[in-house]
């Protein structure tokens, strides 16, 4: 199945290098390029990418501003998270700087630092694209655990955790690992189609947008082990 994919970035040589790079790979389609973020919002709503790849700082509206429009006012309005289209993937020179943990809360499905080799953009990509969370591999655990730390007074009430079965909290302890269904699955001997289910369960029992807010859960909870 294509991927088509909107690249957002206010710098054209970073824009035609990105889309050079992503049509080298047969099943992603470049469908278009934004200079800004108002840009980036219009033409989503347009050509109906499955994901945009999202730069942070431009002009008009920056990349956490136009996350929200595209996916937090739909998730806020009771969207099936597995349905939200586009997801965002937020591309940054930022490991740790404030706007990735915003990028997050707006409703991005993950970030990758710009000094990410080729194949771990179009790899991302790919995972985003299937509904599944990607979080730069060299920063984490740093991230997510600041991130939890600083959101420390929002955490959900126990009872929101106690609601999730032993074998939830299983596929959640994996999903914080940064397992795949398909990686869970063979970790708790399940069939790949259960684990999908339980993972819909989890979020639907604990109101989160995505795998990468259920990240963020598991880590504020004592939960990812």
């Amino acid at each position: 199945m294509t991927i088509r994919v909107l690249i957002a970035d206010d710098q054209i040589m970073i824009r035609d290098g990105l889309a050079a790079l992503l049509s080298s790979a047969p099943e992603i389609e470049v469908v278009g390029q934004a200079g800004d973020g108002r840009q980036a919002v219009e033409m989503a709503r347009d050509l109906d990418p499955d994901v945009v790849v999202m730069d942070i700082r431009m002009p008009e509206l920056d990349g956490l501003a136009a996350t929200g429009e595209l996916v937090g006012a739909r998730a806020a309005a009771g969207a099936d998270p597995a349905e939200l289209r586009p997801k965002v993937l937020i591309l940054t020179t930022f490991d740790l700087d404030e706007y990735v943990y915003e990028a997050l809360a707006a409703g991005a499905s993950g970030f990758l630092l710009k000094d990410a080799s080729a194949a771990d953009l179009v790899n991302g990509v790919r995972v985003v694209a299937s509904g599944e969370a990607l979080l730069a591999p060299s920063v984490t655990r740093r991230l997510i655990g600041d991130f939890a730390r600083r959101r420390r007074h929002q955490r959900p009430s126990p009872a929101a955790t106690a609601s999730l079965t032993p074998r939830e909290r299983d596929v959640l302890r994996l999903i914080a690992k940064g397992l795949s269904n398909a990686e869970i699955a063979a970790e708790l001997v399940l069939a790949e189609q259960t684990v999908k289910t339980h993972v819909g369960h989890v979020l639907t029992k604990l109101a989160l947008r995505d795998r990468t807010q259920a990240v963020v859960f598991a880590y504020e909870n004592g939960l990812a082990g």
